[in-house]
């Protein structure tokens, strides 16, 4: 095999999105950062960046999943700030609003508003990077939402804008009202979740020049522990890869999501020190235009057109 024949291989590093600041081509999630050892969540987020890993994506929504209050993974990642005065300036925050208890979504000006200053007050910090709209709300005209965002964007509160499980309609909609662009999307995409390949995601992502975060890219799991045939066979066509260089098959499904010339970032949710160290073990492998697509047809349980 030549390495001519290998698709390109991902950078380490990469602008979170033109004139942005530079981020690692993997990110560090956030959803299941919970508890109440401080010294133990530095040492996550210390074990993240020693990795490489410089962006990290939190939320407000999350706690609840975890058995916490509202807001308690920023308010966590403020008391390790507090703690640690400096930590803050090495890392690059994204966080995400949007979802309100019982509603359950609320874009409204007023919420939006209010959502951007409780996270950054909850993490003690005046600017976050990247704000994502977490879900989107139906019933709030996109002009109002851009109404919010571009007051918070002018107040220096938040660097760029994004959007989370939207649909490119959705994106195009609300582009068409806020005077910059929107720069970054976060579907759900693993080699088990393949509909942002077909569903328009990705190729608006390539079109518009958005960074593409990937949340869940193990398949919420189910590819550490397949149960099902198509979750065997999509890990068994990792496996192959992931004996060919050594590395778990985690590292393998990472890799093959930064394949795809949209250059997703796969957001690594693994609250493990020892396996966050091997995060940087996701770029080691090389795919062939054949290996990439015979993962992607054991996801599809069917051969390609």
């Amino acid at each position: 095999m030549t390495t001519s024949s290998f698709l390109p291989a991902p950078a380490a590093s990469r602008p979170l999105h033109a004139g942005g600041p530079e981020v690692s081509s993997v990110a560090w999630g956030m959803w299941r950062f919970s508890g109440d050892d401080v010294g133990a969540a530095e040492a996550r987020i210390q074990a993240a960046l020693e990795a490489g890993v410089t962006l990290f994506d939190t939320a407000d929504i999350y706690g609840p999943d975890n058995g916490e209050p509202f807001g308690a993974a920023e308010v966590l990642l403020g008391r390790v700030f507090a703690g640690n005065k400096g930590l803050a300036q090495r890392m690059v925050i994204a966080t995400k609003g949007g979802i309100s208890m019982g509603v359950p979504y609320d874009s409204s000006a007023g919420y939006i508003t209010s959502a951007i200053d409780a996270s950054l007050s909850r993490m003690g910090v005046e600017h976050v990077a990247l704000w994502q709209i977490h879900r989107p709300d139906m019933l709030t005209h996109p002009s109002e939402i851009a109404q919010a965002l571009t007051a918070a964007h002018q107040a220096g509160k938040i660097g760029a804008v994004g959007v989370s499980n939207f649909t490119p309609w959705q994106v195009e909609a609300l582009a068409m009202h806020l005077p910059f662009p929107i720069l970054s999307c976060q579907p759900e995409f693993s080699p088990l979740a393949i509909g942002p390949l077909t569903n328009g995601v990705l190729d608006q992502a390539i079109a518009r020049d958005m960074t593409v975060l990937a949340w869940s890219p193990l398949g919420q799991g189910r590819l550490g522990d397949p149960k099902d045939d198509r979750a065997r066979a999509v890990a068994a066509a990792l496996d192959v890869k992931a004996a060919a260089y050594g590395v778990s098959r985690a590292a393998a499904a990472y890799s093959w999501i930064m394949a795809h010339p949209a250059r997703p970032i796969p957001i690594v949710g693994t609250q493990t020190p020892a396996r966050i160290a091997e995060i940087p073990d996701a770029f080691k492998p090389r795919w062939t235009r054949a290996d990439w697509y015979q993962v992607l047809v054991a996801s599809m349980g069917e051969p390609l057109p």
